[in-house]
């Protein structure tokens, strides 16, 4: 999986080190992170094809960019710097639909357009966009398919379409469309639903009881989630996914060690019965930390478990989303197995890695937020972990994390990290001010999908090449 390098994305405006040296340079800072969206800047993501189809030299050859020679850079920019009048008539082109028309201009590094269609990890070459595509609405796009038959650029209007304009849905965050985007983004196989009844006529997994200790608490403090999708559909979702997972582990192992190692059910069950009758304190936080280990794995070992604590959470926005029990079973798979599988293996080391990147992207973007904390004994590994192992899906409300997540799966989750630190930046002001940011850190502020996601493109271009390499390696 490659990803773009550093020289392919915009300059940021200015290094975060001067302009924290400067107060009034981080007020206007953090007046350009949180400016909403413009009409120019929709309209530059929509003219981005016709850009690359009438540019025929940059102007400025010195100045790297993630568009070939033939694009005029500059020229987005020009459009997106222009200031709208407030009084702008709405006048609408034929072909294409105007969102947030009345909203106020951001400068140019606010919202980095230019990087919106290099965001894709898994793409190396400049992206194209399918002209038919574009003038298709998002819900006809996915219900009738490319209209010319070119899946890659079809798939990339798809991509900008959700990060230009978002996913229609209610106040609730129900979408009649989402859950077949993210299976489209996710490169989600298509699952015969017998296949998933199957794993639920097996009964218990070798994890059931870990799940049943979990289940129960999932959102518990979410109306919206606790009325859509009840606590047996949730333990049929993980109670599968732990079946298909032990599978696939057994199959990796020789087959003369899988019957000596394989757990027997009254292994399992002398097991379930020793967490249940040894209650001394020493022993309830012996058990409780060894749900944060995988089933039948051990914690220094690589090879992927069935099922950790936090996959209950991860697994609920799928069921919130999803129109049936298999579509999320299949979305939420493919996350685990291709996206994250590191962060269900051993010990989860790839969450550790993703915590581990939460300090160091910090200590680049904001080196004076970061000594701050340092200096108050807080790193990633207390305040943050419920965020990178749930891709955030542990900060209300539920509808505002679909949206992050439709932002995370089209342009790939290992973006969570950069979101996070993007979160700290957003609350910057009450931790260095505040004596005890532990207390605010223990529960991050509701969370504001599109506030974190213009701040993630606004910080983005500050990441090295390699750091950005190494966030998108960690959850593999």
């Amino acid at each position: 999986m490659t990803s773009p390098t550093r020289e392919q994305f915009p300059p940021a405006a200015q290094p975060f080190n001067t302009i924290h040296a400067n107060p009034s340079l981080t007020t206007q800072l953090a007046t350009q992170l949180h400016a909403p969206p413009s009409p120019q800047t929709h309209r530059a993501l929509r003219k981005l094809q016709s850009a690359h189809n009438l540019g025929a030299a940059a102007r400025n050859p010195t100045q790297s960019s993630i568009m070939p020679p033939q694009v005029f850079r500059a020229d987005i920019q020009d459009r997106v710097a222009s200031p709208a009048p407030n009084n702008r008539p709405a006048n609408r082109s034929p072909q294409r639909n105007r969102a947030n028309s009345d909203a106020a201009t951001p400068p140019p590094a606010t919202f980095p357009n230019n990087i919106l269609i290099s965001l894709n990890s898994k793409r190396t070459a400049l992206s194209r966009t399918s002209r038919a595509a574009d003038n298709m609405s998002l819900d006809r796009l996915i219900r009738e398919g490319p209209p010319d038959g070119d899946i890659d650029a079809a798939l990339e209007s798809a991509r900008l379409k959700v990060l230009d304009q978002g996913i229609r849905s209610d106040s609730d965050g129900m979408s009649r469309t989402r859950i077949y985007v993210w299976l489209i983004f996710l490169d989600a196989p298509v699952l015969d639903t017998n296949e998933y009844l199957g794993l639920i006529h097996r009964g218990a997994s070798p994890a059931y009881s870990k799940i049943r200790n979990d289940t129960f608490r999932t959102l518990t403090t979410d109306p919206l989630f606790r009325r859509r999708v009840s606590e047996a559909s949730l333990i049929r979702l993980l109670n599968a996914i732990a079946w298909k997972l032990h599978d696939a582990k057994e199959e990796r192992r020789p087959t003369s060690s899988r019957l000596s190692i394989a757990p027997t059910d009254s292994a399992s069950s002398s097991r379930s019965d020793l967490s249940q009758t040894d209650i001394s304190p020493f022993s309830r936080n012996r058990n409780r930390a060894l749900t944060l280990t995988t089933e039948d794995s051990d914690a220094t070992t690589s090879e992927p478990g069935t099922y950790v604590q936090g996959m209950n959470v991860l697994a609920a926005p799928f069921l919130y989303a999803a129109r049936s029990e298999v579509e999320a079973f299949a979305s939420f798979h493919t996350l685990l197995t291709k996206e994250c599988p590191g962060y269900i293996r051993g010990a989860m080391d790839g969450v550790h890695r993703g915590l581990a990147l939460v300090d160091k992207v910090l200590g680049i973007v904001d080196p004076k937020l970061s000594s701050h904390l340092k200096s108050k004994a807080l790193s990633a590994e207390i305040y943050a972990f419920p965020s990178v192992l749930t891709l955030c899906a542990c900060t209300p409300p539920l509808p505002e994390v679909l949206k992050h997540w439709d932002f995370l799966f089209a342009y790939g989750p290992h973006l969570n990290i950069l979101c996070i630190v993007a979160q700290l930046i957003m609350m910057r002001n009450e931790l260095l001010t505040t004596a005890n940011p532990n207390k605010l850190l223990r529960s991050f502020p509701a969370l504001r999908a599109e506030m974190v996601k213009r701040t993630t493109l606004a910080i983005i271009k500050m990441i090295p090449e390699d750091v950005y390499a190494e966030i998108v390696k960690h959850a593999l």
